[in-house]
């Protein structure tokens, strides 16, 4: 089984390719299905290889492209917890005409429960389970696979946790680690290696691959004594669907500092540049 992470938009996106089959985990803002294209080809794999694509949550950062996608062939895999949610995004790109953007066709979709997750994907060769991980939102899943492979979409870093004592983040986390992931891969942060004291401590998890931090702001940004307006110019770019590598060019800013922006506008909404802030700062702790 090989994982290739697909970095063309502003959501981290996977394809989990087995001998059997291939499963897309995500995909991007609607306007990125040229960027995906372009990046399947890096991999060398046609997007017809792409047999199904499972969806962490509703957003339409995480679906996007979806449509355009099962067109070439894979079908949109439903998981029972997201009946609800399928169309959730639609009236989010109706509202901007220059975005073009197809829903998803419910004769694309294969409705699959929670219970019969491992079942289905057996079918594709990949041992694992999809689990319900509500938190970011009621829609949440996450995918385990056997080897220690963990997805969970926008489900919030561990090194948060600290924020989110006694909610519904909490206990999806504790569920989580209890399964004992050696690799941890979102929708938006930089994938993580768990190492022994992180599967022991859940609490004080000591995540190996994730430690490069906005401590190394760029110039511009760190000598800029308006943060501010730093992270307001990045959100402006992020509403617009831009990718990393762009805004990084159109403003000049560090790019793990645009990342960290990137993750925290994305997965808190209702969050203002403050706090963005300041969950920067803990992050760097």
């Amino acid at each position: 089984m090989r994982i290739h992470e697909l970095k063309y938009s502003n959501t981290n996106t996977y394809l989990i390719e087995s001998d059997k089959g291939k499963l897309l985990f995500d995909t991007g803002w609607a306007g990125t299905f040229p960027a995906f294209c372009s990046c399947m080809g890096d991999v060398h794999i046609p997007v017809q290889d792409i047999d199904y694509i499972m969806i962490s949550h509703f957003h339409p950062d995480h679906m996007g492209i979806a449509q355009e996608i099962a067109e070439l062939g894979a079908t949109v895999v439903l998981m029972d917890v997201q009946k609800d949610y399928l169309h959730a995004a639609d009236s989010v790109f109706a509202k901007d005409t220059k975005i073009s953007f197809q829903p998803i066709r419910d004769e694309r979709v294969r409705q699959v429960t929670i219970a019969q997750s491992r079942e289905f994907l057996h079918e594709l060769g990949i041992e694992g389970e999809a689990l319900y991980t509500p938190g970011h939102s009621d829609d949440s899943i996450s995918l385990w696979l056997d080897d220690g492979y963990l997805f969970v979409g926008d489900l919030n870093p561990l090194y948060e946790l600290e924020l989110h004592k006694g909610t519904l983040i909490e206990e999806s986390w504790k569920r989580l680690l209890e399964l004992k992931p050696k690799t941890v891969y979102y929708g938006h942060a930089k994938t993580a290696v768990l190492d022994g004291a992180a599967k022991n401590a859940p609490y004080n998890a000591s995540i190996t691959a994730s430690k490069n931090t906005s401590e190394n702001v760029s110039k511009s940004a760190s000598e800029n004594s308006d943060l501010y307006a730093v992270v307001e110019r990045i959100i402006k770019y992020i509403d617009k669907g831009f990718s990393m590598d762009k805004i990084q060019k159109k403003t000049g800013f560090d790019r793990t500092f645009i990342e960290d922006v990137n993750r925290m506008y994305l997965t808190h909404r209702n969050v203002g540049v403050q706090g963005i802030l300041d969950r920067i700062e803990i992050k760097g702790r």
